[in-house]
C-alpha cells in the first residue's frame, strides 16, 4: 500500500481515502472534481491594508523632506526635517520585509474556499472543504495520483 498524502485530517493511500471523518475505498470513487467558492473580499482588503502599511513610512518621510524644503526655517530645522524624513523612509525597509512575508502567506492560503467532491454509489459527497489553497493543491494532486491506473507489476 502506497501513501500519497497524510496529515491530521486527511489520508490518501493506494487503497482508500479518509477525509472529513469518512472513509472511502478508491474503487467507490467514480468521479472526482473540485469547486472554487466565492472570493473573500476580507482577505483581499487585508492585502490592500498591508500594502498601504508598507507605503506609509515612505509617504511620511517624503512629506517630511517636502515640508523641510518648502517652509522658511533655519538651517538646523531644515536639516533635522530632511534627516528625520530620510530615517523614517529608511525604516520602511524592515517593515516592508515583514509585511511582504504576511502577503506571501496570504497568497499561499488563497482568497477562496475550495472543495473536493466525489461521485460514489451513494451519490455526490463533499470530501474536503478548506480555505488553504496550498494544502488543497497537495491533497488534490495526491488524490489524482492515487486514482491513476497503476501499471501491472512484472513477476
Amino acid at each position: 500500500m502506497d501513501t500519497y498524502y497524510r496529515d491530521q485530517e486527511v489520508v490518501i493511500t493506494s487503497t482508500g481515502v479518509r477525509m472529513d471523518g469518512r472513509e472511502f475505498a478508491l474503487r467507490e470513487l467514480r468521479q472526482v472534481w473540485h469547486r472554487r467558492g466565492r472570493r473573500s473580499w476580507t482577505t483581499i482588503a487585508g492585502r490592500g491594508a498591508l500594502g498601504l502599511a508598507m507605503l506609509l513610512p515612505i509617504v511620511v518621510g517624503a512629506l517630511g523632506v517636502g515640508v523641510a524644503l518648502v517652509i522658511d526655517a533655519s538651517t538646523s530645522v531644515t536639516v533635522g526635517l530632511i534627516g528625520g524624513g530620510i530615517l523614517v523612509g529608511l525604516a520602511a525597509a524592515p517593515l516592508a520585509d515583514m509585511l511582504l512575508e504576511h502577503v506571501d502567506r496570504s497568497y499561499d492560503r488563497g482568497s477562496r474556499e475550495l472543495e473536493i467532491w466525489a461521485r460514489t454509489p451513494a451519490g455526490d459527497v463533499r470530501l474536503l472543504h478548506t480555505g488553504d489553497a496550498s494544502r488543497f493543491g497537495r491533497i488534490y494532486r495526491a488524490l489524482q495520483r492515487a486514482l491513476e491506473p497503476q501499471p501491472a507489476t512484472r513477476r
